[in-house]
């Protein structure tokens, strides 16, 4: 299933208004530990899968990156991101991630946030991204946890005045679609385990460079109160991997 919630007005709309997307990378709470992953940009080729705004992209040029590719299925998210952009090194494509296909192993990098969760078939992704890139290649992403994945109801427990008692883990198990609310709408997830998303990357030629589950900053704990929820549970998985 190819989801595009991105062009529907009202879900786009409410996107906007994101702390990520009005204040970009250093808006998203799990930035600074997905920085710290990526290898030296200088002079390499980068994919974006799921770029979005472009944010990601325009980082890989500011740290030098010689060429840079964002793919995206929204037209909405990829006119934002050609109004943002002002480099004729970054070019953007509209294409499901489904369907890359790059010959020659054109890239050094490939990068991906939080857009992996809505594909049903992450095995075909990796195998498909392993093809992208040229030996001693590296894939870095960011997804929701399989924590934060497993119910459909995802979001905490609350008692009658409001207060967040717990966040409930169950299904875990079970891998497949989750219908669940986001925004103004209904989407559809893919929940997998831990160790799905580890094996499907070694069985397509990775080896694991590092695997993280970031809290946020303390910048942003002192600066967002509720943020201090964010060490209760995990919400992202990030993963370093090397072809």
């Amino acid at each position: 299933m190819k989801q595009n919630k991105y062009d529907n007005v009202n879900f786009f709309s409410e996107y906007k208004k994101m702390a990520r997307s009005v204040q970009g990378l250093e808006g998203a709470g799990e930035w600074h530990v997905l920085k710290a992953l990526l290898p030296e940009l200088r002079d390499k080729r980068v994919l974006d899968l799921g770029c979005g705004f472009g944010w990601h992209c325009r980082y890989a040029r500011e740290q030098e990156a010689r060429s840079v590719i964002g793919v995206d299925l929204s037209d909405k998210m990829l006119q934002q991101a050609r109004e943002m952009t002002n480099d004729e090194l970054i070019s953007y494509i509209k294409m499901p991630i489904e369907d890359i296909h790059f010959s020659d192993s054109p890239f050094d990098v490939v990068i991906s946030s939080l857009a992996f969760h809505y594909i049903q078939s992450f095995e075909s992704i990796c195998k498909k991204v392993y093809d992208s890139l040229k030996p001693g290649g590296s894939f870095v992403f960011s997804v929701e946890h399989p924590v934060f994945t497993s119910r459909n109801e995802q979001d905490w427990y609350y008692d009658d005045k409001g207060n967040r008692l717990h966040w409930a883990v169950d299904n875990y198990q079970q891998e497949g679609l989750r219908e669940t609310s986001f925004l103004t709408e209904n989407v559809i997830k893919y929940h997998r385990t831990l160790s799905t998303y580890i094996n499907d990357l070694i069985s397509a030629g990775f080896n694991i460079r590092a695997v993280k589950e970031p809290i946020p900053s303390e910048e942003m704990l002192k600066s967002i109160p509720e943020m201090k929820d964010e060490l209760r549970r995990p919400m992202f998985l990030l993963i370093s991997a090397e072809k």
